[in-house]
């Protein structure tokens, strides 16, 4: 495990966030992981030439759940890449049974982890937890940067008490707010497939998440990027809008108090330099 000092830098990028696919790059000054490998390898390569990062850096992957959209490139990256993947013995389990990941991991690509047990990765120390979603097995992200907490929750239908738990402790926070309700119930998904996104396990909604946030505000929290925002079902300026209106009834100042952004899905994000 690397020393740190209280100057320690945190780059953050979206490289893809939505039903298209969705990939997380986290790097100190010293190291660099993936959260999620959801969008091709040609796309993952692209970006990382289009920044003037090298793919040697990455330490590693790690996955939230086994939906087509979370682990497309996950094969391509351990098998061809050289880089372990992290994740839960079910998760795995379930990935290669998974048609999106043409390339199928071996459990040699493998580092298998445990819900609330600590995995310690040079600079980054980082913790896995149980979130209410329909994959096989789900989980999200509690990254420990000296002293700092970047959390990751990217699909869930509900915001459970291991959620909250660790929503309470960001300073940094990828938080899903991926459908507005009366889009999703006018528009032309079946009905099947729109209680499924509505479900308990499903996805959580624009208001669902601004009043969360709003009502149980972090008190470290300085940056919030909605992700997982649908194509069909919402707009990044209905996502916003709706969280900075939330936080707006409650005195919190967007710009002033925090930082909100919505990710897109398809472009990636600027590079956060984060203290």
């Amino acid at each position: 495990m690397s020393i740190q000092s209280p100057e320690t830098n945190i780059r953050f990028i979206s490289l893809g966030s939505g039903s298209s696919g969705n990939c997380y790059y986290l790097a100190t000054d010293n190291c660099s992981i993936l959260i999620d490998a959801g969008i091709g390898i040609r796309t993952i390569k692209k970006r990382f030439r289009e920044y003037g990062l090298n793919m040697r850096d990455l330490l590693a992957v790690f996955i939230t759940h086994d939906h087509g959209d979370h682990i497309k490139a996950a094969g391509h990256l351990a098998a061809d890449e050289y880089i372990p993947i992290y994740t839960t013995c079910e998760i795995f389990n379930g990935m290669n049974r998974n048609k999106y990941m043409k390339k199928k991991l071996d459990s040699s690509h493998v580092r298998f982890i445990n819900k609330e047990e600590p995995v310690l990765l040079k600079d980054f120390r980082i913790t896995c937890f149980d979130v209410p979603h329909d994959g096989t097995d789900n989980v999200g992200y509690n990254i420990g940067i000296n002293g700092r907490n970047f959390v990751f929750l990217t699909d869930l239908g509900h915001i459970s008490e291991k959620a909250a738990h660790y929503i309470s402790i960001a300073d940094y926070l990828v938080l899903e707010s991926n459908y507005d309700e009366t889009m999703l119930n006018t528009g032309n998904y079946p009905d099947f497939l729109k209680q499924r996104i509505a479900g308990m396990n499903g996805h959580m909604c624009n208001k669902d998440t601004a009043e969360y946030i709003a009502n149980h505000f972090p008190p470290n929290l300085k940056y919030l990027w909605l992700c997982h925002l649908s194509k069909d079902n919402n707009r990044p300026e209905l996502a916003y809008n709706t969280m900075v209106t939330a936080l707006k009834e409650k005195n919190i100042e967007v710009g002033k108090d925090l930082h909100v952004i919505p990710l897109e899905r398809t472009t990636p994000s600027r590079i956060y330099l984060l203290e």
